[in-house]
């Protein structure tokens, strides 16, 4: 957003290296007035744009049964196809300088959790469509890579205490009766207290992932996947996606 605090913020730097620009992934129109003015403002559109790193997220929680068909489109809407609209619209142009999408995933494209469906979603998508992109930017010389960040939900902000609130009475106000009733209030409850511990854990420092993203951008030969994250994540998701399901269930539910 052009009047957000974080594009003020980006703007008081006064950076001749930086230019601002109005994007919401979400709209079409944006998404192509975004590229035409990158491509107005590259100092020779022949040599193309280096790199496109997709960071636009959101997320947000809540059981299967409890989860509207809306929840589900919007939050794909922004971390799927927002990412796929953006990077299409100048693909074109990366092409030309055979240089770099990246793609922020998540921990959650390669695992699934309790509560987080509409998220790992949107998040496992991201991480076929950028599979299917590194195989066919190969002739091109473009290389693709994938962020999967680990709990950086202090460092983010992209859950608060406020945030776990406001869904909770959302996610049981709108639940169908029957749900309501099977479920059961005090599972519910215990369920939402869960995820507002969960609010103030994980990472509070973002570099881990800000030097992967940078290395991939810049590196010569940058990974295919960098995983920003605790260890105990990371030996979860190594577990999850290298063991018999029987075994990691049994480990982790």
């Amino acid at each position: 957003d052009k009047d957000g605090e974080g594009s003020k913020e980006l703007e008081e730097l006064h950076s001749d290296r930086m230019k601002v620009v109005q994007l919401d992934v979400c709209s079409d129109e944006q998404v192509k007035k975004a590229a035409e003015y990158i491509k107005g403002n590259l100092e020779d559109s022949q040599r193309g744009l280096w790199a496109v790193v997709n960071n636009a997220g959101v997320s947000t929680f809540g059981e299967v049964e409890f989860t509207s068909m809306d929840t589900y489109r919007q939050v794909s809407e922004v971390n799927l196809w927002g990412t796929i609209r953006v990077t299409k619209a100048v693909l074109p142009l990366i092409r030309r300088a055979k240089g770099r999408v990246v793609n922020i995933a998540s921990m959650y494209g390669r695992m699934g959790n309790r509560l987080r469906s509409p998220y790992c979603v949107s998040k496992y998508a991201v991480e076929a469509f950028s599979d299917c992109l590194r195989y066919e930017m190969k002739t091109w010389g473009v290389k693709v890579s994938i962020i999967e960040p680990g709990n950086y939900i202090v460092a983010t902000g992209i859950l608060t205490r406020d945030i776990v609130a406001t869904t909770a009475n959302k996610l049981w106000n709108e639940a169908p009766a029957e749900v309501k009733e099977d479920y059961g209030k005090t599972h519910f409850e215990q369920y939402m207290s869960l995820m507002r511990s969960y609010c103030s854990s994980g990472e509070k420092d973002m570099t881990p992932v800000l030097d992967d993203i940078t290395d991939a951008i810049r590196s010569k030969h940058p990974y295919t996947r960098y995983s920003p994250m605790e260890p105990h994540w990371w030996i979860r998701m190594q577990v999850m996606t290298h063991l018999p399901g029987a075994i990691s269930d049994l480990l982790y539910f």
